[in-house]
């Protein structure tokens, strides 16, 4: 039984990652933002005993080591990390160059970056000291995005980050592994989350689909499938992947 953090729990691909590591034992940590009651909805669903809900801003650095903390002190350890939280992209945060004003692109960035960058190094710093103090192995998952390899024309600053998210799971598989930890990532392609649903339900809906030769899109579960595996045991050997996610809607060479 491990100490699992999952940030971004409330719903949609957190929530399937918080419920598939509670179904196989594991004691879970539910990070929210500003959801708690989606929060509250997630950690009262999980399999299992020994859950708990933890709330805190990931922009801010001090809030980052909160989470980090309260997450061990409540579970009594942490073995796992997975950095789901992010400012996903949305049409109120479209910001094409050609359109949007240089207050709206500064304001997008900082937004974007100091979540879902710098959020997640700080709290994989903090996770990651812990587990060298205790001398224990442990896995960082970094849930990245298809859009850091296809570009992101009307998000640019969501697919700057989710590469530069990619970018620190490496630098952070070598630094880390004389101490027993592996660190990946998962790039999945577009995912059938309630934040989508209206998307999927229109006539962008088919298109959406039809990225995919499988003529759908993916599911939370499937990405969280993903992540109980490279957060196991057998993955070890797999620190420092990228695993692309997307139905061979985007290939890679």
């Amino acid at each position: 039984m491990r100490g699992v953090l999952v940030t971004g729990a409330s719903r949609g691909i957190g929530r399937a990652v918080a419920h598939a590591f509670a179904a196989r034992g594991d004691r879970v940590a539910v990070h929210y933002a500003s959801s708690r009651s989606q929060a509250e909805e997630t950690l009262a669903a999980l399999p299992g005993e020994g859950h708990v809900l933890v709330g805190g801003d990931l922009s801010d650095p001090a809030a980052a080591e909160r989470i980090a903390e309260t997450a061990h002190a409540r579970l009594g350890g942490l073995d796992v990390l997975v950095n789901n939280a992010a400012v996903a992209t949305s049409e109120a945060n479209a910001h094409p160059v050609a359109e949007v004003s240089y207050d709206d692109w500064q304001r997008v960035w900082r937004q974007m970056v100091d979540v879902n960058l710098l959020g997640a190094a700080n709290l994989g710093y903090c996770v990651a000291r812990r587990l060298i103090a205790r001398g224990a192995p442990g896995r960082i998952v970094n849930i990245g995005s298809r859009g850091a390899f296809r570009g992101e024309p009307d998000h640019p600053a969501y697919g700057a980050s989710k590469a530069a998210l990619h970018a620190l799971g490496q630098s952070l598989a070598v630094a880390l592994a004389p101490h027993g930890i592996s660190v990946t990532s998962v790039a999945p392609g577009f995912t059938a989350t309630d934040r989508v649903a209206d998307r999927l339900a229109g006539p962008l809906g088919q298109a959406l689909r039809g990225q995919s030769p499988f003529g759908r899109v993916g599911t939370p579960e499937e990405v969280a499938a993903a992540v109980l595996y490279l957060a196991s045991p057998e993955a070890t050997w797999a620190s420092g992947t990228v695993l692309d996610l997307n139905g061979a809607s985007h290939l890679r060479l």
